[in-house]
């Protein structure tokens, strides 16, 4: 399981231009069932998905097609987590 902070960057002014591209990206990622979790970072700092389903190599040739990386509207950080303990209702993410 991952997540992902799409942090914004020196070029945040082109996101308007962009963000047709960027949803459409987004929901390709919730419906090839990689992404559980989707949102901003506050204060207006950039966005964060949480992923699974998918391995580090796959995550990182997905986030490098996402049209805010690509224009450089933002960085992403990978953060990789193996969970241990979930809730009932988060039990998936341990089969």
């Amino acid at each position: 399981m991952f997540m992902v902070l799409l942090r914004f960057s020196d070029n945040k002014s082109q996101a308007g231009q962009l963000m047709a591209g960027h949803n459409e990206w987004v929901k390709r990622g919730f419906d090839e069932g990689v992404f559980l979790l989707a949102g901003s970072l506050q204060p207006n700092l950039g966005g964060g998905i949480v992923a699974h389903n998918t391995s580090r190599i796959d995550l990182e040739n997905r986030i490098s097609e996402d049209p805010f990386v690509v224009g450089n509207v933002v960085s992403a950080d990978i953060i990789e987590i193996t969970p241990a303990k979930v809730d009932e209702r988060l039990q998936f993410l341990l089969d």
